[in-house]
C-alpha cells in the first residue's frame, strides 16, 4: 500500500484530516483569548491536565502532540514523494498550462512550504519561546500572544500563513474526500461548499487573534 500512488494518496488524506481536526479545535480554543486574559490562561492550564487523574500531567497534551506530530510527518513525506513521482513521469512541462486548475491548486507545493516553516516558527515563538519578543513568560500565554501580535513582523508572517493555510484546506479537503470515495455526483456541490465554509472559517478565526491585538480588543 505504502508504495502505491492510491496508498500514499490515502496516508496524505487521512493524515490531513486530522490536523484539519486539530485546527478546528485548536482555532475554538486560540478564540477564548477574547474573554480576557483569566479565560485564555486557564484554558491553557486545562490543556495540561486533562484526563487526570487517570492520565498524569501534560501525558494528553504529549499524546496529542505525538499523533500530531506523525500526521504532519508522514502528509508531507507523501507529498513530496507523490510530487517526485510527478515529476519522474513528466521530465518535461506541458506545452499548454491548464487554465482551469484553481489558485489552490497551483499553490499547494509552496503553501505547503510555507506552513511547514511558519510551524517551525510558531512553535520556537509560544511553546519554547526562544524567538518570542518582549520576553516570554512561561505560564503566561495571554500576554505571550499579546507580545507576538504587538510587532508588525509576527502580525505579518501570521497572516500570510493563515492565508496560505485558507488556501490548503479549501483544496486539501475536496482532495482528501475524492480519495477516501466521498466524492459522487450528488455529493460534490455539498462537499466544495463544506470545503469553502471550511477555509474561511479557519481563516478568519485564527486571523481574528491577531487582529484583536492590533485593534486594542485584546490588550
Amino acid at each position: 500500500m505504502w508504495d502505491s500512488t492510491v496508498g500514499k494518496k490515502t496516508v496524505m488524506a487521512v493524515s490531513g484530516l486530522i490536523m484539519l481536526l486539530y485546527l478546528v479545535v485548536h482555532m475554538i480554543g486560540n478564540l477564548k483569548i477574547f474573554f480576557g486574559a483569566g479565560e485564555f490562561n486557564h484554558y491553557a492550564h486545562w490543556l495540561r491536565t486533562v484526563g487526570e487523574p487517570f492520565m498524569h500531567y501534560e501525558w494528553t497534551l504529549w499524546l496529542i502532540r505525538v499523533v500530531l506530530v506523525a500526521a504532519v510527518v508522514a502528509h508531507a513525506t507523501c507529498a513530496y514523494q507523490l510530487s517526485r513521482r510527478d515529476i519522474r513521469a513528466r521530465p518535461s512541462k506541458y506545452v499548454h498550462s491548464r487554465p482551469r486548475a484553481s489558485y489552490a491548486t497551483r499553490t499547494m507545493r509552496w503553501g505547503g512550504i510555507i506552513l511547514a516553516l511558519f510551524i517551525v516558527w510558531h512553535l520556537l515563538d509560544l511553546t519554547t519561546g526562544t524567538v518570542h519578543s518582549g520576553g516570554f513568560q512561561e505560564g503566561h500565554p495571554y500576554q505571550n500572544v499579546v507580545d507576538t501580535f504587538s510587532t508588525w513582523y509576527g502580525n505579518t508572517v501570521y497572516i500570510v500563513a493563515m492565508l496560505a493555510l485558507g488556501l490548503h484546506v479549501r483544496h486539501g479537503f475536496w482532495a482528501a474526500a475524492q480519495t477516501l470515495g466521498a466524492g459522487s455526483r450528488t455529493r460534490d456541490r455539498a462537499l466544495r461548499a463544506t470545503a469553502d465554509v471550511l477555509a474561511l472559517l479557519l481563516t478568519a478565526g485564527f486571523i481574528a487573534v491577531p487582529v484583536g491585538v492590533m485593534t486594542g480588543v485584546v490588550n
